[in-house]
């Protein structure tokens, strides 16, 4: 899709030329997969601000990088940045943007020693920024990798998991999603039962879940590169014991509360006090222990992030979770996870799961 990354680089150019930086170099792979399609493990890429781009990656990728990125000229060399360094210096210009919140001192060093007159200056997360607010194609991607999860879900939720273990289950599940069609799992699969659940990210084990059980997943499927992220909590076997009803009902009720918050422009700490002030009310305010949720993309975690602290607003056409939990440790905990778009004043739920308390065998 050359039109679709050429767009995304000449908005990178307006941040350039309103800068006065004549050209910058994306270093992070993830950047460079955003503004060019080269989705190989070694890769930079040189813009412009003329309109000029070029890609540099290793012989083992000259295929593919002319496959993904047919409207770039690619170089082929061991030292990417160092090649891309001196078309900056060729051209007569000394000023050179870069990563420097992704590239390591040794790298930056390496690239001044080949090219001593380069003046690199930072150019901060221009390219995250850029990435907070997406394109229609990004859009369709993160709603097929949420429909992809919430299918796999469901047929999960239809088999018998008590007696199974933590780790059979999360096995299961990204096999389901993998035959709905992902192209990957987004992050490590959470099956966490009993007390575990009150492990924000407990890692899977032999447990096997036994009636009276909270089941808690958190997981997502990943479609072209884009994650889905989803949690929900429930009971195996066994009515739900009074303190699992009220703990679910609070993180429910905030949860919902965090959604109503959502709108282009509000503040990102404002849209976590909303869903937080209502765990506190019921007496958990230290017992929810991260933040609100974040934007979700080519990563799994990446801008705006809502917490206590949070600066800044949310964009329009932005995909970005609410989770909020409550963690009782020794007992049990509970987290709801939806993934939402926020656009034109409307909130798009992606993640369609019930999120009742359900009581599964």
């Amino acid at each position: 899709m050359p039109d679709i990354h050429a767009a995304r680089r000449d908005r990178l150019r307006a941040v350039l030329a309103a800068r006065d930086i004549p050209a910058v170099l994306i270093s992070r792979l993830v950047n460079v997969r955003y503004l060019s399609g080269f989705t190989g493990s070694n890769g930079a890429l040189l813009v412009g601000a003329d309109g000029s781009a070029v890609l540099a990656t290793d012989g083992r990728y000259g295929d593919q990088a002319a496959a993904q990125a047919p409207d770039l000229e690619c170089v082929i060399d061991r030292q990417l940045l160092t090649v891309l360094a001196r078309r900056v210096v060729e051209t007569g210009n000394t000023r050179l943007g870069v990563e420097t919140h992704s590239l390591t001192v040794d790298a930056l060093e390496s690239v001044r020693t080949a090219q001593a007159a380069l003046a690199p200056v930072s150019v901060g997360r221009v390219v995250e920024g850029l990435r907070v607010d997406k394109d229609d194609t990004e859009l369709d991607h993160l709603r097929e990798a949420c429909a992809v999860s919430t299918r796999a879900l469901e047929g999960l939720f239809g088999t018998r998991l008590v007696g199974r273990t933590e780790r059979e289950i999360a096995r299961d599940l990204e096999a389901r999603m993998f035959d709905e069609g992902a192209e990957a799992v987004a992050f490590d699969t959470i099956v966490a039962g009993g007390e575990h659940s009150a492990i924000p990210h407990h890692r899977p084990t032999e447990r096997p879940l036994a009636p009276g059980d909270f089941l808690k997943i958190d997981f997502g499927a990943r479609i072209a590169g884009y994650h889905a992220d989803c949690t929900r909590t429930v009971v195996m076997g066994a009515e739900p014991r009074t303190w699992q009803r009220e703990l679910h009902d609070v993180v429910r009720t905030a949860q919902r509360a965090g959604r109503l918050a959502l709108r282009p422009g509000v503040d990102l700490a404002a849209v976590d006090a909303a869903a937080r002030d209502v765990i506190t009310s019921a007496g958990f305010g230290d017992r929810f222990t991260h933040g609100l949720g974040h934007g979700v993309g080519l990563e799994i975690h990446e801008d705006p992030f809502f917490a206590k602290t949070a600066d800044g607003k949310l964009g329009d056409r932005t995909p970005v979770t609410i989770e909020p939990g409550v963690y009782l440790t020794g007992r049990g905990g509970v987290r709801i996870e939806d993934t939402v778009i926020v656009h034109d004043g409307e909130v798009e739920l992606l993640t369609r799961a019930s999120k009742d308390l359900l009581v599964l065998d």
